[in-house]
């Protein structure tokens, strides 16, 4: 594979059939409807997507959204990348540190921090040690279930709604 191909561009019109498809094939559901959704909120700035492709053929994406669902982040106007995906046979190839990159530069644009949540079970492995050898650090409120911090010995389910939140200072 070679990089020199890389494109990094944002989410357009043609492409939510195109991911859709492409996760499917790797038994990962990722519909075609949520990156419609994306592509509205990209049009009104809630929302920016970028899109890797190596040779012309989707390899990834990310995302930034501009004022966080979780109130710690949105209260200190600190931007959230979400929904970081590369496809298994893309992975340790840099795509996703081009992607993340990218979202770092365009995030410090607007703010001098940027957050990121990620998933407790071991799919999310790779992930969180991404996170930590790029320097981002927990927010130090704990682990939350859908964006609301838990209490101490709180019972919760270890699905993607289990998250810890982590921040990057970027200037």
């Amino acid at each position: 594979m070679d990089l020199n191909t890389l494109k990094i561009r944002n989410l357009s019109a043609d492409d939510p059939s195109t991911i859709s498809e492409a996760f499917a094939q790797v038994g990962w559901n990722k519909p075609k409807s949520q990156y419609e959704v994306y592509l509205e909120e990209q049009a009104v700035g809630k929302r920016l997507v970028l899109v890797a492709e190596v040779s012309g053929r989707f390899a990834g994406y990310v995302t930034i959204q501009w004022i966080s669902d979780y109130l710690p982040f949105s209260e200190q106007h600190i931007p959230e990348i979400q929904d970081f995906n590369v496809l298994p046979k893309y992975r340790r190839k840099r795509i996703g540190t081009h992607l993340m990159d990218r979202a770092e530069a365009l995030v410090s644009e607007r703010s001098n921090t940027v957050g990121i949540g990620v998933g407790m079970y071991s799919d999310y492995g790779n992930a969180q040690r991404l996170y930590v050898l790029r320097g981002y650090v927990p927010d130090g409120r704990g682990l939350c279930y859908k964006y609301e911090v838990q209490a101490p010995m709180a019972i919760v389910i270890n699905d993607d709604d289990l998250v810890l939140f982590f921040t990057k200072k970027l200037k």
